[in-house]
């Protein structure tokens, strides 16, 4: 709140209490006319008897005067009814007056007239204040609620950036343009109205705008998509007009609309058709769009991770024209996205963002800022003068699996099934030679799981075969082969695993096309979100017959999987046995404390020498630190 509005405020809250005292004060404070009567009652049987005691009564506007000969007796409420007490004194030959102006009636004056008149001014001037302001936006329901950024208050380059250098490439057109205009428009080049940042949550893309806008050392308007909808109707496509002409006043400058796909999915999805207010918000943008040219300096960058359900409309030329593809960084990307993190922190001389890099793949930038700022509070709260490689280990522990909670507790006869679950899933991970090797196996409660085993890829890996496919449907189902196998019986323990495995083979069969029965076809909706509307007027694209077929299709592919994973679990029941009573007693064992009981891991297919994050050795090497801290 401002200082004008505080101010408003105080006095605003006086006056209405003087108003509430001085109406208390003029109604006789609300008490109830019964309590009077009585005594009225009195008074006029005193008159009607004419004892002579009664010397002169003062008529006021609220109560009655009686002067005796010995004593004054003010009577404070007249009865209520037309009851003349003129006639009644005049006719019983007693004296009276009326009251003179009391010296309190200005209360009665102001609070009848002056302070309402007081109070819609002081309303007149409080809204004129909130729609001339620009602090507070109480009132201002369509102004645009984008925050702007200028130099050098937001400076933020391209060096801040790490892991998305074909990004920053393809965005160095839109930068140039903005620096040197001319340099285009001599030669009647066009550059694109938008540019759309696609990809995973955490990759960078909102810090990457910015970027851009730092780079060009222009003003930047950030504003979520979110953002423009309001409760009331059209207060959104109002935001959309005041931000483009924002953008105009402050050209050449960049417009970001963050997370587009709150405002941007299909129309014609929602309950209210086209009368929705979310698709008369995303009209005014389409609008909008249209309605400016790049000449003017003003640029509109979006992003978003769902491109698939955005309107058609914003994706045609003219419009978000351009896509720029923003994906998880490789093990280079990831140490470069360390190191910009790890600059303003005192790193300990062991520390090796490389290694930790290797040991991370599928992490976003994200996830690593994470790591980051983990390691640099577990350091602070151990009392360390920097952050130790030990640190890291323990944080990218807590980000792969979760905070441990060693207080929970465990009977001794769940802990040992836990512990041949898990190290079910660790035994065919290590024998199994279509499933990445073992990171860690644990029966230290995380999360919501009793256990968990972790694999990691040898490196980083963007398609799978069939065979890796089967064997992570392997890997999932081993937990509850060994709970059969050792205890008989079966537990609710493999619930997610028989969640991951259904799951695969379900995509395996309608998505990729693994299945020999059924051949390369893709059926039914992908895995997204349910529009109503839209979606409820949709169909199979498959008949019963063929639903029968991929059902079956599904159970030979699971099941195939399940005798995999049986011949390995009866292979090597003794390491079974040995794997698991370690895990009673460590708690915790690493790939190298996994190899040192079971033995080499017989089917390592290591990458070319030259490239160290394909190394096994050294993704053990990367473990060992963080289980031996945990066991």
């Amino acid at each position: 709140m401002n200082k004008n509005a505080r101010y408003f405020t105080v006095w605003f809250v006086v006056l209405i209490i003087i108003a509430f005292g001085a109406f208390l004060r003029f109604t006789g404070g609300g008490t109830d006319a019964s309590d009077d009567v009585a005594t009225f009652s009195d008074f006029l049987q005193q008159v009607e008897e004419g004892s002579g005691r009664i010397e002169n009564v003062i008529i006021g506007l609220e109560s009655i005067t009686v002067e005796y000969s010995d004593h004054v007796q003010e009577i404070s409420r007249l009865p209520s009814g037309n009851f003349n007490l003129e006639e009644k004194l005049l006719e019983h030959n007693v004296k009276w007056d009326y009251e003179p102006a009391r010296k309190y009636q200005w209360l009665s004056i102001v609070a009848t007239s002056v302070l309402p008149l007081l109070f819609f001014i002081g309303l007149i001037f409080f809204m004129s204040r909130q729609m001339q302001g620009t602090g507070n936006r109480a009132m201002s329901f369509g102004k645009s609620r984008a925050k702007v950024y200028t130099q050098p208050t937001s400076k933020v380059t391209f060096e801040d950036v790490a892991g998305c250098d074909e990004a920053k490439t393809a965005l160095q057109e839109i930068i140039e343009f903005l620096r040197e205009p001319k340099k285009f428009e001599r030669l009647g080049g066009r550059i694109p109205k938008g540019v759309m940042l696609v990809g995973p949550p955490g990759t960078g893309k909102t810090l990457l705008a910015r970027a851009i806008a730092g780079e060009a050392g222009v003003p930047f308007f950030s504003i979520s998509g979110s953002d423009f909808v309001e409760m009331f109707v059209g207060v959104g496509a109002a935001r959309v007009r005041d931000l483009f002409e924002q953008g105009k006043k402050n050209a050449p400058c960049i417009i970001f609309i963050d997370e587009l796909d709150a405002v941007g999915r299909h129309r014609g999805a929602g309950i209210g058709g086209g009368h929705d207010e979310r698709e008369q918000t995303l009209n005014q943008l389409l609008v909008d769009m249209d309605g400016f040219d790049t000449s003017g300096g003003v640029i509109v960058v979006a992003a978003t991770n769902r491109p698939d359900v955005l309107d058609p409309a914003l994706l045609r030329a003219g419009r978000f024209d351009r896509q720029v593809m923003v994906d998880l960084p490789d093990v280079r990307g990831r140490e470069a996205i360390l190191n910009v993190h790890g600059r303003e922190k005192p790193l300990a001389e062991e520390v090796d963002l490389q290694r930790l890099a290797r040991g991370t793949p599928g992490f976003s930038g994200a996830d690593l800022e994470n790591i980051m700022n983990e390691a640099a509070l577990l350091a602070a709260k151990s009392g360390h003068d920097d952050v130790p490689m030990q640190c890291f280990e323990d944080a990218k522990d807590r980000v792969l699996m979760g905070p441990a909670r060693r207080s929970l507790v465990i009977s001794d006869r769940e802990r040992r099934i836990t512990a041949f679950h898990e190290a079910g899933h660790a035994l065919v991970s290590h024998f199994h030679p279509d499933v990445d090797p073992n990171y860690k196996v644990s029966i230290i409660p995380r999360g919501r799981a009793l256990g968990v085993n972790v694999s990691l890829p040898l490196e980083d890996r963007h398609n799978h075969t069939r065979a890796q496919l089967l064997g992570r449907i392997s890997h999932a189902l081993g937990g509850r082969i060994a709970e059969e196998l050792i205890f008989g019986e079966q537990t609710t323990g493999a619930k997610n695993d028989f969640e991951q495995a259904s799951d695969i083979g379900r995509r395996m069969v309608c998505e990729f096309g693994m299945s020999e029965k059924i051949g390369p076809l893709s059926f039914g909706q992908r895995d997204e979100q349910i529009f109503l509307g839209r979606e409820i007027a949709t169909h199979k694209d498959f008949s019963e017959q063929t639903a029968i077929l991929i059902d079956e299709e599904i159970r030979k592919l699971v099941e195939a999987a399940w005798a995999a994973a049986s011949d390995i679990m009866q292979s090597h029941v003794d390491k079974l046995h040995v794997l698991a009573e370690n895990l009673l007693v460590e708690e915790t064992l690493d790939s190298a404390d996994i190899d040192r009981l079971l033995g080499p891991r017989p089917h390592n297919q290591l990458a070319d020498a030259g490239d160290p994050d394909a190394a096994v050795s050294d993704l053990a090497a990367d473990a060992a630190p963080l289980a031996r801290e945990q066991a």
